[in-house]
């Protein structure tokens, strides 16, 4: 049974779900980190690369298949999934110096990712609403 043309999400109602789905990465994210690094004692590199990788496969779900779900999207699978993963690892690169050199200037990492996650939730919703995740108009003539 086809869809019937669906209106399109208001920015609003995209931002809220975005934070939502944002705030769930986090706090397992941040979760898993302090597992790892209280619990496992790993180093910096290690606790929040464990903690990453979870909360980028809670995030690319979430934002995937319900913040910025469109029907365009299940037709471009390894396309948006190779535009996720390359600001996923260039987010965890510029995320872990954050942490860290925030931690050289004494703050502690728990702290250090309030900050950096700051930053990332305006630099993520940009590029995965413009780049990652975009909608690309229809050609004339396709349905």
């Amino acid at each position: 049974m086809k869809q019937k043309n669906r209106q399109p999400k208001s920015l609003l109602k995209e931002i809220v779900q975005y934070l939502i789905s944002g705030g769930l990465y986090f706090w397992t994210g941040y979760f898993v980190f302090f597992v790892a690094d209280k619990g496992l004692h790993l180093n910096l590199w290690w606790a929040k690369l464990s903690a990453n990788i979870i909360g980028w496969t809670f995030n690319y779900l979430l934002q995937r298949y319900w913040v910025f779900n469109h029907p365009e999207l299940s037709k471009q699978k390894l396309r948006v999934t190779s535009k996720y993963a390359i600001i996923t690892l260039l987010d965890f690169v510029l995320d872990y110096l954050i942490v860290k050199e925030l931690k050289t200037q004494g703050l502690t990492p728990y702290l250090g990712q309030f900050v950096s996650a700051g930053f990332f939730t305006v630099w993520n919703f940009y590029w995965y609403k413009l780049w990652v995740f975009k909608k690309h108009p229809k050609k004339k003539g396709k349905k």
